[in-house]
């Protein structure tokens, strides 16, 4: 484990979420999205540092695929941050709580886009679930909302 990342694990313990993280997260989206631009607001106002990336169609999908994202996990914006892929509409909280705890994972996934979530606020809110992304393929759920 760096160092960088042990400190930043023992900074996450005794700050709030709302300090700054030191990773800079690079958001692949595409030109144009406003849910990703509103998750992109949330996550800074949650602290991160985020460098977004406009990108066809295509060189979505294969960012996804190298990353790990099956079409279950799939969303419309794929950030990564650290060792970690945090796939669609994950709240900041959830983010800086993986990277405190850090465990042994591929990332966060909110699949599809549910309505409420970060970015996908409105009229409508239903339950989802943010999965914790195995390295062995699975997922289990890390939180609900």
């Amino acid at each position: 484990m760096k160092l960088r990342t042990i400190i930043l694990a023992g900074a996450m313990v005794l700050l709030p979420a709302s300090v700054a993280l030191a990773d800079v997260a690079d958001v692949f989206k595409t030109a144009g999205c406003g849910c990703c631009e509103r998750w992109i607001a949330h996550a800074r106002d949650g602290g991160f540092e985020l460098l977004p990336r406009d990108i066809d169609v295509g060189e979505m999908a294969r960012i996804k695929m190298e990353a790990g994202i099956g079409p279950n996990w799939a969303s419309c914006h794929t950030t990564m941050i650290g060792d970690y892929v945090i796939e669609g509409h994950v709240p900041a909280p959830e983010i800086a709580r993986l990277l405190a705890e850090r465990p042994n994972a591929l990332g966060l996934a909110a699949p599809s886009m549910p309505a409420g979530s970060p970015g996908m606020e409105g009229a409508s809110e239903e339950p989802y679930d943010v999965l914790l992304l195995l390295d062995n393929g699975e997922a289990v759920v890390f939180s609900k909302h």
